[in-house]
């Protein structure tokens, strides 16, 4: 097992980056959380649809949600599912939760009634906060779950008198909003538990940091949807390490500013909190830092999203690499002001060098990128925030973190070879809910988390991910990777998205499939393409089939879903 002194990447970390955090600094993240309230009370905690409350505002509307499901005697560690979008009760609710003693769980609102009940049943929460939009498919499965409270709020609930006018457009004109009952279960309005008086001294509940603070399911790409026993430790520790890695960028924003009322910058939080890489980077680290959350509903109105961009400052902006794609293809993107834009970091799936060239050159702002997962809280390596290039690499691992590349009997290999990356650090994961068998899966007999991700480590310690262990291609022998070739066929001028995957082939064992989104301006011949791929790639390498599609499969935050085109 690898030691600290093993950590030579640390030798590159950027001036002000320490090489360790202290993920035993707070007894329990509400400690964290009520430091950072009481740190910045009136700074903008978070602005959604033109309402902005401070950090103040936030904890009071939280208090309410913990005081209200204490006195209705949920038991510390019972769990509590949300489903919403990006809105204004999304992290009051989350924060509500954790401070009454009990585990979030977090479900995509896109959600099929299907796979609302697997996720409900599998975590057997016992209430559920849920937008109205969405109680259908939520009466459709109830009986099934062990839900008991139904606590359902609707988008104005929290933006004041124009509130009341959306909620009545959506209900009554849109009717987006279904009318439904449920029987048998505790039904409450989240406007009126808004509106109770509770003591001014509220209950607070003793916490340990070993206990459990989120259920985060995966995101099910390559299989059934798991959840990661998230403990307030492993939160803690990667809110910390994410603080410490943007210290170069926050001591520069935070330069001359010392009143409480004041943020240290923006956060563009478009990706949906119930995700691990919003929930961290936005939530927790704006939080912590006092960096103002500019929540975006529906990130897919890519219109309505510029026209509210174009009305802020902001300074960090997260996402993923088709939402920065499709964000470019925005008529009025390139009259946004991105002057103050400081850091632009890539997720949740690889970004291609297409991408970030034409983000760079659109905005001014280098695409880093990071790397982590829904079992590592998520973040395990980043590229230094004051890189001002694409590098094509995923960054150095975070402070007190390991990183390890191990060969198929689990061996460790050196600089420069391909293996499944494997962590270990206070951000990672306990165990799999209620799944020992997977949990014995993935850990190693020295308690490194194996990713099920290819790559490997040059000799500066920058990680390189080649791709999902179950995603290579075996051509004649070959190891084939998607991400290379997709990265390639995504430079090719016409083409938006793209797709590979292997498919069975009697002579050379399987062969590679391209699929293809083209855009609408360009019109070129597949021969064309087919000729572009066999100048830039190994013969083996180059799509045996080609399918062009009007749009790729995606999972909630835009990350194109191979096993779906298989």
């Amino acid at each position: 097992m690898q030691n600290i002194r093993k950590r030579f990447w640390t030798d590159n970390y950027p001036e002000g980056v320490p090489k360790d955090i202290d993920p035993e600094k707070y007894p329990n993240l509400n400690a964290l959380i009520d430091e950072a309230f009481d740190n910045h009370p009136q700074a903008t905690a978070y602005t959604c649809l033109g309402r902005s409350i401070t950090f103040f505002e936030a904890r009071q509307y939280a208090e309410k949600i913990s005081q209200f499901l204490m006195e209705e005697g949920f038991e510390k560690g019972e769990r509590v599912a949300v489903m919403l979008p990006n809105i204004l009760q999304n992290p009051v609710a989350i924060i509500g939760v954790l401070r009454a003693g009990l585990v979030v769980v977090n479900i995509n609102p896109l959600y099929s009634s299907r796979e609302l009940c697997h996720q409900l049943c599998d975590s057997e929460a016992k209430a559920i906060i849920i937008l109205g939009n969405f109680c259908d498919k939520l009466a459709d499965i109830i009986s099934k779950t062990q839900i008991n409270y139904v606590i359902q709020t609707n988008v104005g609930d929290l933006l004041g008198l124009k509130g009341k006018f959306i909620n009545f457009y959506l209900r009554f004109v849109k009717k987006v909003v279904p009318m439904v009952s449920f029987s048998g279960v505790s039904t409450f309005q989240f406007s009126s538990l808004m509106k109770r008086n509770y003591p001014t001294d509220p209950k607070t509940v003793r916490l340990n940091s070993s206990e459990i603070a989120f259920l985060q399911y995966t995101g099910g790409t390559t299989g059934t949807s798991k959840a990661a026993v998230l403990t307030h430790r492993n939160m803690i520790a990667n809110c910390l390490q994410a603080e410490a890695w943007f210290q170069p960028v926050l001591k520069e924003l935070s330069t001359g500013k010392t009143s409480k009322t004041e943020n240290v910058g923006t956060m563009v939080c478009a990706l949906p909190l119930y995700h691990i890489f919003a929930l961290t980077a936005c939530l927790f680290l704006g939080l912590r830092v006092s960096l103002k959350n500019l929540l975006i509903p529906n990130p897919r109105d890519f219109k309505g999203f510029v026209k509210t961009l174009s009305k802020e400052n902001f300074h960090i902006f997260p996402g993923v690499n088709t939402l920065f794609n499709y964000m470019m293809k925005e008529k009025k993107f390139s009259d946004l002001d991105f002057t103050e834009l400081k850091v632009s970091l890539g997720g949740g799936m690889a970004v291609t060098s297409s991408v970030a060239e034409r983000w760079q050159e659109k905005t001014g702002c280098s695409l880093i990128e990071g790397y982590g997962l829904s079992e590592t809280a998520p973040c395990v390596s980043v590229v230094p925030v004051t890189s001002r290039v694409y590098t094509g690499n995923v960054g150095l691992p975070v402070p007190s973190t390991l990183v390890r590349i191990l060969g198929e009997s689990s061996q460790d290999l050196g600089v420069d070879e391909i293996g499944e990356i494997a962590v270990s650090g206070p951000q990672v994961m306990r165990e799999y809910w209620k799944n020992e068998e997977e949990t014995n899966k993935v850990f190693t007999k020295d308690g490194f988390f194996k990713t099920g991700d290819l790559g490997f480590m040059d000799s500066s310690g920058y990680l390189k991910i080649v791709d999902r262990k179950k995603d290579m291609i075996i051509v004649s022998g070959f190891n084939v990777y998607p991400n290379e070739i997709e990265d390639v066929v995504s430079s090719f001028e016409g083409i938006v998205e793209c797709a590979v995957v292997g498919m069975p082939d009697k002579d050379t064992g399987e062969s590679v499939k391209l699929f293809y989104v083209v855009d609408g301006q360009y019109n070129f011949n597949v021969d064309e393409l087919k000729s572009f791929c066999r100048g830039s790639l190994a013969a083996y390498k180059c799509p045996k089939q080609f399918e062009e599609r009007k749009t790729l499969p995606k999972s909630n935050v835009g990350k194109i879903l191979r096993k779906e085109l298989r």
